[in-house]
């Protein structure tokens, strides 16, 4: 075997040995096991007193993209030499995928466990791919090389992932909600709060987030506030509360879990409890690994849900308690490894607000994404980027891909107040295939801008099942997903993001959805056999074109930026 220059990666423990199985170059250190649990699919297990590594190539033939459910994790080739992934409770998931032309998966892989460490890349000495995972004690991947679409590949993976795992998702968690984050910053009051929970009813939302600023009556942004969770900007909150509740409209409250502000009286109480200094943002990190801080940390957000009838915590920020260089777990410490502490401060936090309030929701935020998360939350959001919407799907696709049965919510939309309405129906089209979150301020909208944000909110609700839920089919990863769908329930949706063919082939479909996010408005249809009901709306919703068509040479159906062809086939 060639060697391999890796500066950034240990040393295999022991050195790694052939483990001869099929169509593989499969090699491990430790005591290890493979079988084979479905067609292509390759279940390997290495165990050791120390560490343990499972490392294959196969040959980088028609690869075009690497996938990961990171921020930007998707995309070029990297080297073998490039810096491992290490992968926690907190911080990432164990999975990725070599996919090749046609969308295949030349190879992904998962590993059971959430903390491992992880390289992928190319060796430029042999043009092959190589795949490594490494960690104590015992570790068992899947390898699937079986060459079906990625996506399906990954869905598989996620599954395995999902057995002897629960999660209880609420029906509000799939409902586009408001959040107050790019709208208001920091600047809430029970006034503005309950004004654009109203408004956002009108237009489709159920759900409101409350962002930073509720709890301090700075403004200058930073975390050096944090701690205390008095809720200094809602006063009389419980009464607030209510008054959204009366709109129809379910709440949640943003924490700032690992953050101890300096200026607040909570760093008196477990300041000395340190698990990092985060000077830059005025705070420290609470380690949880000591039963008082999570006692404390549990109590304070569990308010939101006891004393004050929230339905529901934003918890934002538990990456920052993956850290390589965590201290030894001090005296008084109930357990060694953080991501111990970590599971017992989120499940605690679960519990206790499910006591109360059994369908309360709890929001995590990308790249916190580890199956191992999966009980303590209702929906992953992705990670923060503001006016991008090509940035904002893929992430979400990502995401998707890999969350099992926990719903996908987007970054929150913000557009400038000049945004036409046909751009606003393109930033909802980009995360068509997620759960909306718009933090614009609605009463500044113009009644165009009200009437695209209206239109496709219902769009979403309407077709939850199949966008949500259905299976779902990205195109090309390596250019960013221009084109995504989703089949279920006799439904295919597609979005078009660039200027592409639509296929409508097949007799599974009763309705088929084409969304337009692309200046093109010629969408060309192929594979169609007999006949439709066509519906062409604007970015508005309101009705350009309708009548029947012959799918057999159906042709270009112009469809403007922003807008919509539903085609309908006559029931049998």
């Amino acid at each position: 075997m060639t060697e391999i220059w890796e500066p950034h990666a240990p040393a295999a423990a022991g050195g790694l040995r052939p483990l001869p199985v099929q169509g593989l170059d499969l090699r491990v250190s430790g005591a290890a096991t493979a079988r084979e649990v479905g067609d292509g699919i390759l279940e390997v297990t290495a165990e050791d007193e120390g560490e343990v590594r499972i490392e294959w190539r196969l040959p980088c033939v028609d690869a075009t993209a690497f996938w990961t459910p990171e921020p930007r994790g998707t995309g070029w080739l990297p080297a073998a030499w490039s810096a491992p992934r290490r992968t926690s409770l907190a911080n990432g998931a164990p999975i990725a995928a070599l996919i090749g032309t046609g969308d295949v998966a030349i190879c992904a892989f998962a590993a059971e466990r959430a903390d491992v460490l992880a390289g992928a890349g190319v060796l430029e000495e042999t043009g092959e791919f190589r795949f490594w995972a490494q960690a104590a004690g015992r570790l068992t991947v899947r390898i699937d090389t079986s060459r079906r679409h990625f996506a399906r590949c990954l869905a598989g993976l996620a599954a395995w992932w999902w057995t002897g795992r629960e999660a209880d998702i609420p029906p509000a968690a799939r409902r586009p909600a408001y959040s107050t984050w790019y709208s208001m910053h920091q600047d809430v009051s029970p006034e503005a709060v309950e004004t654009q929970a109203a408004l956002g009813k009108e237009l489709g939302m159920d759900v409101i987030i409350v962002d930073d600023g509720w709890m301090t009556a700075d403004r200058t942004r930073g975390y050096a506030h944090c701690g205390d969770w008095e809720p200094v900007s809602l006063p009389d909150t419980a009464a607030h509360v209510r008054r959204v509740h009366d709109l129809g409209v379910q709440y949640l409250l943003w924490y700032a879990l690992p953050f101890i502000g300096k200026d607040s009286a909570a760093f008196e109480r477990i300041g000395g409890y340190a698990l990092a200094d985060a000077a830059h943002m005025g705070a420290i990190v609470a380690d949880p690994r000591h039963p008082e801080v999570r006692e404390f940390l549990i109590g304070r957000l569990a308010r939101a849900v006891e004393e004050w009838g929230m339905d529901g915590l934003k918890v934002d920020f538990v990456d920052w308690f993956a850290r390589a260089d965590a201290p030894p777990a001090g005296p008084g410490a109930d357990c060694e490894s953080v991501d111990e502490g970590v599971e017992r401060l989120l499940a605690g936090i679960r519990r206790r607000i499910a006591a109360v309030k059994p369908g309360a929701m709890i929001e995590y935020r990308q790249p916190y994404v580890s199956p191992d998360l999966w009980p303590y939350v209702t929906m992953i959001r992705a990670t923060d980027c503001p006016l991008s919407p090509q940035e904002n799907r893929q992430r979400t696709v990502d995401v998707r891909l890999a969350a099992g049965p926990v719903p996908v919510h987007a970054d929150m939309l913000m557009w400038h107040p000049a945004e036409p309405p046909e751009q606003i129906a393109c930033h909802l089209i980009n995360v068509l295939f997620s759960v909306p979150q718009v933090s614009v301020d609605l009463a500044a909208q113009s009644t165009a801008q009200r009437e695209a944000i209206a239109f496709w909110l219902g769009v979403f609700r309407e077709h939850a099942g199949t966008l949500q839920l259905g299976e779902l089919r990205p195109a090309r990863p390596d250019l960013g997903y221009p084109m995504v769908t989703a089949v279920g329930g006799g439904t295919v949706a597609v979005a078009r993001y660039a200027a592409l063919p639509v296929d409508v082939s097949g007799d599974g479909w009763r309705t088929l959805l084409v969304a337009n996010a692309d200046a093109d408005p010629d969408v060309r249809l192929t594979g169609g056999s007999g006949t439709a009901e066509a519906t062409v709306q604007d970015a508005r919703g309101r009705i350009v074109r309708q009548g029947g068509i012959d799918l057999d040479g159906a042709g270009v159906v112009p469809v403007p930026r922003g807008g919509l062809l539903t085609l309908r086939r006559p029931a049998v």
